[in-house]
């Protein structure tokens, strides 16, 4: 009977404390100036035989990473866009493949002409999850909107 009530304590405490663990939610933001930008962006890739393949604005807190994780076919081309807001000082883009070997840094200052976009080519060497983590940093807002895309060439 002992066991029994030990065992149904422990339960109910492990239930409880995976209850009360904080989980990240991607959250969208709405930007004007930043959606400008990347319709701009998205046209005139558009023009060089770029499709969208994903995209999406996202709050991110000043001095934070926001992981994207996408999946990257081996031989494809493709473009990643990330868009800080206008007024953060600092814009950083690391990306990682699955063995978390880090294959792009990127990084521009407030100031820098198209200073709050970075954008790079990449084709993988293996068909595998990729993690961008874009960052930004911003001393007075602490919530910011950004945004990313990715688009990949298709063969003319």
């Amino acid at each position: 009977m002992k066991n029994r009530i030990l065992l149904v304590s422990l339960f109910i405490i492990f239930f409880l404390k995976l209850q009360a663990q904080d989980v990240i939610r991607q959250t969208t933001c709405s930007s004007p100036a930043i959606q400008h930008q990347a319709d701009s962006i998205k046209q005139e890739l558009a023009k060089l035989g770029f499709v969208v393949l994903k995209e999406a604005s996202m709050e991110m807190e000043s001095e934070y990473e926001m992981p994207v994780i996408v999946p990257l076919t081996e031989g494809a081309w493709y473009q990643f866009v990330f868009i800080g807001d206008i007024t953060s000082k600092l814009y950083e883009v690391r990306m990682y493949d699955w063995n978390e070997k880090q294959v792009v840094y990127q990084k521009k200052m407030w100031g820098d002409v198209d200073g709050n976009v970075i954008s790079y080519t990449y084709i993988p060497r293996f068909s595998e999850y990729h993690m961008m983590k874009p960052v930004q940093v911003n001393k007075k807002k602490k919530g910011l909107c950004g945004y990313v895309m990715l688009l990949k060439k298709v063969k003319a």
